[in-house]
């Protein structure tokens, strides 16, 4: 998998049309995972003991925001390095490592994939194309696979 100079460029774009707005974005992303899987919410550690509405927790939104970052990282960072590195405060191996304790399978990266893609399509409908869900799906499958490598 190989992403194009093109794809990156479609991702970066419509990232900095989102960036005002990226912490309504990424929330929304993650409510729509926990909608499309209730459950899956119990795999978070800082849910489980919130009495906290999901839409109010602020360690949701933190982490769904560092989601959103991430996989619009990805994409420079496969242009630049052919690879995926994640930040300086975490790495692929911490992530694997919380994924594969957490239980998070297959089923769990598609959905997350799905919401992902939709929220954008809702944040930037202007923008909307087959190229741009295509490029966000290769940013979001490379980080995805590095995470699973290691896991």
């Amino acid at each position: 998998m190989v992403i194009t100079a093109k794809q990156e460029a479609l991702v970066v774009s419509s990232w900095n049309e989102m960036k005002d707005d990226a912490p309504t974005f990424a929330l929304k992303f993650f409510l729509r995972l926990f909608e499309i899987i209730p459950s899956a919410a119990k795999r978070f550690s800082f849910l489980r003991d919130s009495s906290l509405p999901l839409d109010k927790n602020p360690k949701l939104k933190a982490h769904a925001m560092g989601v959103f970052v991430m996989t619009c990282e990805a994409a420079t960072q496969l242009r630049k390095t052919g690879r995926v590195n994640v930040g300086a405060n975490t790495s692929v191996q911490h992530l694997a490592s919380v994924h594969f304790k957490a239980g998070v399978a297959d089923v769990h990266f598609e959905v997350l994939k799905f919401a992902l893609l939709v929220t954008i399509k809702e944040a930037v409908p202007y923008m909307w194309s087959e190229e741009l869900k295509e490029a966000w799906s290769e940013s979001y499958d490379h980080l995805v696979v590095a995470i699973k490598n290691e896991m």
